[in-house]
């Protein structure tokens, strides 16, 4: 293989997205003899196994030493508790992952060149969640980037910039919805839509969100209406201005789905879309000839203030109890060459994750680029409200009319008995 030549499958994003039925069925084992060290390499990403699949028949074939089963079904949890887990995981980094880092499940990598390799600020991103101290536990592979998918021949076509204030966001809506133009595509029945869209967006781009939580962690069980921080009263005024959006979305947005969006947005029957990259990849598999970008959403009157919302989006790691962790160090080594990584994240519209990563060159996702470097982002609020709160729920309820005062109380006293219970 070389660097000329792209390991896996052909890199067009149709290919990368369509994940055959065999994969799914079951994990691939990678082609070998007997005699060789077995590696099993564990990933949580369903578009991306048929291009990870072809990886990993490059590296058997230039590995003849190990053998990798590729392993897409297994229960996590459940195969640390057997003390059986897989050797290497290539997986969506969230909350309910750092568990592992946490509690000192996950081996120390910081000896690897590879560490060394990742940018200062996504190491710092990486550290947002609970971390076991003294180790270096993932290695971040990827970075979602996400903002207000817009469509620039609408745009043009009534005269509308970039909007870079609130007052200007207003205005775009304004003029959109003036025009007889849906400004902005909602799918409410999906709750989960609203939590990392306008919820986020509005959120991430008006507090503090690692202090926020940093403060939240700290109070504990004692949260509430009188403590210095809470999601009752730090949190109201962004809701207040979260459903300030509602009438600029179309009439029907309270039964919509994800996927309705997704076509509406590739006929070019709404002006916005609050939604990640993962949406964009949908919307091109539409076949749209729609020709979309990004922008953050402007949260306040200050231009400075403006922030696209990041989240590391894969993270390499391999247990402690792994029973072959010199071979999934080496896989490891291979995921972080930059023929590797730098094509997948191009191919999936991730934002890179080393010192030498090239820049988004997609027109779609290229404008978060230069919020990315210059650290103008925020982490995804929602991302760090623990799943055993149904937040998305509550979230939906406010979005339908319910008193948002109340339903924040509610989530303050979920979030005091969990800390007190933990």
């Amino acid at each position: 293989m070389t660097p000329s030549s792209p390991p896996g499958p052909p890199l067009s994003r149709r290919t990368l997205f369509a994940a055959g039925g065999a994969f799914a069925a079951a994990g691939l084992a990678g082609c070998g003899g007997s005699g060789r060290a077995e590696v099993t390499f564990y990933q949580s990403k369903r578009e991306a196994i048929q291009y990870f699949a072809g990886l990993l028949t490059d590296f058997d074939d230039s590995h003849r030493d190990l053998r990798v089963v590729h392993d897409i079904a297994t229960n996590l949890s459940a195969s640390f508790v057997r003390k059986t887990p897989p050797d290497i995981a290539c997986q969506n980094y969230n909350l309910e992952m750092a568990r592992f880092m946490e509690r000192g499940a996950l081996s120390d990598l910081a000896d690897m060149p590879e560490a060394e390799m990742i940018r200062e600020d996504v190491q710092d991103l990486a550290d947002w969640y609970p971390t076991y101290e003294g180790r270096t536990s993932v290695i971040p592979f990827s970075v979602a980037g996400a903002a207000v998918i817009y469509n620039r021949r609408i745009f043009e076509e009534h005269g509308l910039e970039v909007p870079e204030t609130w007052s200007d966001f207003l205005g775009v809506c304004e003029t959109l919805r003036g025009a007889g133009v849906t400004p902005i595509y909602g799918t409410f029945a999906d709750p989960w839509t609203v939590n990392q869209g306008l919820f986020d967006y509005t959120i991430g781009g008006m507090i503090d969100v690692r202090s926020f939580f940093e403060q939240m962690n700290e109070i504990g069980e004692d949260v509430g209406p009188d403590s210095e921080v809470s999601f009752q009263t730090t949190m109201l005024e962004p809701i207040e201005r979260m459903l300030e959006l509602l009438p600029y979305h179309q009439d029907d947005a309270a039964s919509r789905v994800y996927g309705d969006g997704n076509t509406a947005v590739a006929r070019g029957e709404a002006a916005m879309l609050f939604q990640g990259p993962w949406a964009l990849a949908e919307i091109e598999k539409a076949g749209s000839e729609e020709e979309l970008s990004t922008f953050p959403l402007p949260a306040t009157e200050d231009p400075a203030e403006r922030k696209i919302r990041v989240s590391i989006d894969l993270s390499l790691w391999i247990p402690e109890a792994a029973g072959e962790k010199d071979g999934a160090r080496e896989l490891l080594s291979y995921f972080m060459t930059p023929e590797v990584q730098h094509p997948y994240n191009e191919a999936l519209l991730a934002l890179g994750t080393t010192k030498e990563a090239p820049p988004a060159s997609d027109p779609r996702i290229a404008p978060m680029q230069e919020f990315y470097d210059a650290g103008m982002y925020t982490g995804a609020p929602s991302q760090f409200i623990p799943l055993t709160i149904p937040w998305e729920n509550y979230l939906q309820s406010i979005i339908y009319g319910a008193d948002p005062e109340g339903v924040l109380a509610r989530l303050d006293s979920d979030w005091a008995r969990l800390a007190y219970r933990s």
